[in-house]
């Protein structure tokens, strides 16, 4: 039976950083992220708050000030091979983050069968944030239930990949799951725990489960 490997991007397929940090980095508005990002990991703003105020700080955002931030992040290692892995086996891989379509997308030329991320208008942006189209921790789910029909297979032959507090439905659905540079919180509900920079070694812990 062929699996589907769902992963995170913001903490696990991006160590130690999120999208909207790099995006911000290529518009000296870091610290600026920075403070947004605390405020949604403690709760004082939710997905939808976070998602408008990050739009509203790019405002001058281009197509090529993307594609640096794609570029230069700090990906893990491996993960064009984890995926070429997971298609030699007749499994199927797909990205699910809160984090912006337009960025979360480029990940589909490394080989993933879907991506999906929130949804956000065009660069540069001349239409205003959709607060329905912002992903959520249920989302994922949603998303993953999606997935499962496309792709003719059910939760229980899914493994998810998470790193926080937006993966934990998720993690709590599927029979499988990896947390990768996770907090503690996670890795109390994880099949598996993983912390490196190598995504191989990650899903490798999965090779015999399922």
């Amino acid at each position: 039976m062929a699996r589907l490997h769902l992963f995170d991007l913001d903490g696990t397929l991006l160590h130690g950083s999120t999208a909207p940090l790099e995006i911000s980095r290529q518009l000296g508005l870091e610290a600026e992220t920075i403070a947004l990002e605390k405020a949604i990991s403690e709760g004082r703003i939710g997905p939808p708050e976070y998602a408008a105020q990050v739009h509203a700080l790019w405002t001058d955002l281009t197509e090529v000030q993307v594609a640096a931030a794609f570029d230069g992040a700090p990906w893990m290692s491996g993960i064009e091979d984890v995926w070429r892995e997971i298609r030699r086996n007749g499994d199927y891989c797909a990205v699910v983050s809160l984090s912006p379509s337009f960025f979360v997308e480029r990940l589909l030329s490394w080989g993933a069968h879907a991506a999906h991320g929130s949804h956000f208008p065009a660069v540069p942006f001349v239409e205003p944030l959709d607060p329905a189209g912002v992903l959520s921790s249920a989302a994922k789910v949603q998303i993953a239930d999606l997935l499962c029909a496309e792709f003719g297979v059910s939760r229980a032959e899914c493994v998810a990949y998470g790193d926080s507090g937006s993966d934990t439905d998720l993690f709590g659905v599927v029979p499988v799951s990896v947390a990768v540079n996770a907090d503690r919180q996670l890795r109390s509900l994880a099949t598996h725990s993983y912390v490196g920079r190598d995504l191989v070694a990650a899903y490798q812990l999965v090779g015999s489960t399922g």
